[in-house]
């Protein structure tokens, strides 16, 4: 039987990419009754008498997915947000990071529109960059605009499997444009009312650029922390697991726990009080959705 991998989604068919070509497919009807879903990234099992009638008859086992956007296999996630329009959001950056660190997968933070940073905002912008490169993220500044940092990014593409993710708006089409004009990706112009981008990407699909599979994905502004558990939460924040291994108890939350080594590092300034914040906030989120007894 031959194999292959689900490039694309859409109105019930799969694209499965085997080699150089590409079989449109369905799913097998005990997926629905097993309430399993193939994904864009999975690696599958098909059979095909032609290019446009096929099926996927077994869907290999990932080695992640992500919900929203729903992909699997994911070697990295490229997140994108924009320096204006809209601004720069850690809070939001940090959501996302969360996601990223949970399900094990590299990210790499991407600013974009840096050719529109004002004098005024340019401090402000590059402290928030030289805290996430010091907590050990890779941060790169571009502009789809002027190209600027687009070739710094490329060798990150090249053979992995990569999902673009950020909020709506901030040009993660654009920046895909600038790096393969080919593509002609549709893209629109900020909401001036609602202060977001219009959604341009209405599905998941993996693209090739160069010898890497990217995924531009439909933006969205909000996360949800269905699944995880309180004490897993500090492991999604570098910083805090770090220091976290120095605090009086084994277990701490580093909220109201005494000797708490997380809590010294945010008063001396070693962890950044917005990310303690952010983690504060995520925290009772979780608290929240949990049933208390």
């Amino acid at each position: 039987m031959p194999e292959g991998k689900i490039i694309k989604a859409l109105s019930g068919f799969y694209y499965v990419l085997d080699g150089e070509e590409v079989f449109q497919c369905r799913g097998r009807g005990v997926f629905r009754k097993n309430k399993v879903t193939p994904l864009v990234g999975d690696y599958v099992v098909y059979q095909a008498d032609n290019k446009t009638d096929g099926t996927v008859t077994e869907i290999k086992p990932r080695k992640n997915e992500l919900i929203r956007p729903q992909i699997s296999n994911v070697d990295q996630a490229i997140l994108v947000f924009s320096a204006v329009e809209p601004d720069f959001s850690p809070a939001l950056l940090d959501r996302f990071l969360v996601l990223i660190e949970d399900n094990e997968i590299e990210p790499i933070i991407v600013v974009t529109k840096m050719d529109l940073v004002t004098a005024e905002s340019q401090e402000k912008l590059s402290q928030y960059i030289k805290d996430y490169q010091k907590l050990g993220y890779t941060v790169l500044e571009t502009s789809s605009v002027s190209t600027g940092g687009i070739e710094e990014l490329v060798p990150y593409i090249e053979g992995k499997t990569s999902v673009f993710a950020g909020q709506s708006g901030v040009g993660k089409s654009s920046l895909l444009n600038a790096i393969n004009p080919e593509l002609a990706l549709k893209t629109d112009d900020i909401s001036s009312h609602l202060g977001r981008g219009k959604h341009t990407t209405r599905h998941v699909e993996l693209i090739h650029i160069g010898s890497g599979l990217v995924a531009d994905t439909p933006g969205f502004s909000s996360l949800e922390f269905m699944e995880m558990e309180a004490e897993r939460l500090s492991y999604c924040f570098p910083e805090m697991h770090k220091h976290g291994e120095d605090c009086k108890f084994r277990a701490c939350l580093h909220d109201k726990e005494p000797k708490c080594a997380v809590k010294e590092a945010v008063d001396t300034g070693e962890i950044p009080r917005y990310r303690y914040e952010h983690y504060m906030q995520f925290l009772e989120e979780i608290r929240d959705r949990k049933p208390r007894y």
